[in-house]
């Protein structure tokens, strides 16, 4: 049974992360085109081959070649022959990793998609921006669809029910808190930016099951899920988000397992700094406890950036595993980060490490990793090892034929629109609307008969009009047509 996954080699010997302490979470870290992608795809294939499932970001679209087997053919096949013989890696060979391609856009992977809902008030209005007044309406509304049994699956239910609030304003107000309708306005607004980003397609059903992220193919090597992330990457705020709510997913849906032999899931956050970047400090602390204690649901989690000083430090503590590539030192704030990356390193007597980490070749790297005692090893100076499967990208016609083959195929393709918020509020409209035309069309007839007007005033005050009747009734009264608890996690998602 597989134990460890093989980094490199370094003149300490060989260079492995402990299975059972991969879920300590861990930092890839270096400037571009200093192998931080490579790195991440050997650790994907060493966690497959161990039974672990993955989930990584794809963001240039070089990663997609991890479900390919290398070639012979290939114009790097010497130097990779060369350095798996250097660092005596000798059971090297090329083979493919079982991998699953999922893309928010439907266009080189499964459909990914999850409710409003699922992904409650807190991630939405980070997604969209909103200040703390408007985040507490959102909230509002949230509050509201739970009370009057109103599913919000996707952005037309969402807008639906913010215009039905903004019209019905002052009784909403006087029971759940000010909502406004310049509020209103203003995440209706968001929303629309929101659409025009392509978060429509996110939104909706049939949502995601976190199973089909945590599979192993018929051998026992657990799937590499890729997302592709290369047309994501142009919304940074909804790719990050959208890892945010997975992370949480993650936190929130598994079970406790406290330290296993090997992790129930990786989860690589590619772009790290894009998760921390204007982040309201309410968010970090949230962000910082579900980092601290997913790990005891057995998954862990890889931030890779460029610089470490893209983690806040409170995150950046609860790393265990560093691999620190190349950074530059040109300036007085990047000398500053050489000095600050190295300092979290425990030295190596055999050379200076902040002098090293600007010294490093592509491919070479500073690892740490957690003994079996749990405490950091010293770094080593390490040549990555080279990947068994592909350097470089699929083809389209590769790609379709590995997602024709999924094991997911066909069953995330096709949208489902069911009854939701919007059906609903249409409904009370037409309700609403035949109410009024019944109410005019008993007027007109009392008015023929020529009633007289006193009389008329007077039947009419001490009757409450239909509409407004149906409109004050929703709001004082929750409905019955869903009749469980509202259970919402630590971001404010919807428990399943």
């Amino acid at each position: 049974m597989t134990e460890a996954v093989f980094i490199g080699g370094a003149d300490e010997g060989r260079q492995e992360l402990l299975l059972k302490r991969a879920n300590r979470h861990g930092l890839v870290a270096g400037a571009t085109g200093t192998g931080k992608t490579v790195t991440l795809q050997i650790l994907a294939e060493g966690f497959s081959k161990a039974g672990v499932p993955v989930f990584a970001a794809d963001v240039k679209g070089d990663l997609s070649g991890v479900a390919a087997a290398g070639t012979e053919t290939h114009k790097l096949h010497e130097k990779l022959i060369s350095r798996a013989q250097k660092i005596g890696f000798d059971d090297y060979g090329y083979e493919s990793t079982p991998t699953i391609f999922w893309d928010l856009f439907a266009e080189q992977g499964h459909p990914v998609r999850t409710t409003i809902a699922e992904m409650g008030p807190l991630i939405l209005s980070r997604l969209m921006g909103l200040n703390e007044t408007q985040e507490g309406v959102l909230t509002i509304a949230f509050e509201v669809a739970d009370d009057e049994g109103m599913l919000i699956l996707d952005l037309k239910d969402l807008r639906a029910l913010l215009a039905w609030m903004s019209e019905n304003a002052r009784e909403i107000s006087g029971r759940y808190g000010n909502v406004t309708a310049a509020s209103v306005g203003a995440i209706q607004r968001r929303l629309l930016v929101l659409d025009r980003e392509g978060a429509e397609r996110f939104f909706g059903e049939p949502a995601l099951e976190l199973v089909d992220f945590m599979r192993t193919d018929l051998s026992g090597r657990g799937i590499v899920n890729i997302l592709a992330a290369d047309k994501l990457m142009r919304s940074p705020r909804l790719y990050s988000t959208f890892l945010l709510w997975l992370l949480s997913e993650l936190f929130e849906e598994l079970p406790e397992v406290g330290d296993p032999d090997k992790p129930k899931m990786v989860f690589f956050f590619d772009e790290a700094h894009l998760l921390f970047d204007e982040a309201p400090k309410a968010l970090l602390e949230k962000i910082e406890q579900v980092v601290k204690l997913i790990r005891s649901k057995g998954v862990g989690v890889f931030f890779v950036t460029q610089n470490p000083r893209d983690v806040p430090d409170s995150v950046l503590a609860q790393l265990g595993t560093r691999i620190q590539h190349a950074l530059r030192a040109y300036t007085p704030s990047e000398r500053k980060a050489v000095k600050a990356a190295s300092d979290s390193f425990r030295p190596n007597p055999a050379f200076d490490t902040e002098t090293t980490i600007t010294e490093l070749g592509v491919g070479e790297a500073l690892v740490s990793t957690l003994d079996d005692r749990g405490a950091p090893t010293i770094v080593a100076r390490t040549l990555i090892r080279p990947p068994s499967s592909r350097l470089g990208p699929l083809t389209a016609a590769e790609r379709t034929a590995v997602i024709a083959e999924s094991p997911v195929s066909g069953r995330y393709d096709k949208d489902l629109d069911r009854e939701s918020a919007y059906e609903m509020l249409e409904v009370r409209k037409a309700v609403a609307a035949k109410a009024a035309e019944k109410e005019a069309e008993r007027a007109r007839k009392e008015k023929d008969k020529s009633k007289a007007t006193k009389s008329r005033r007077s039947s009419r005050s001490g009757r409450q009009g239909y509409v407004e009747a149906g409109m004050k009734s929703a709001i004082r009264t929750a409905s019955t047509s869903i009749a469980r608890e509202i259970v919402r996690g630590i971001l404010g998602g919807f428990r399943r």
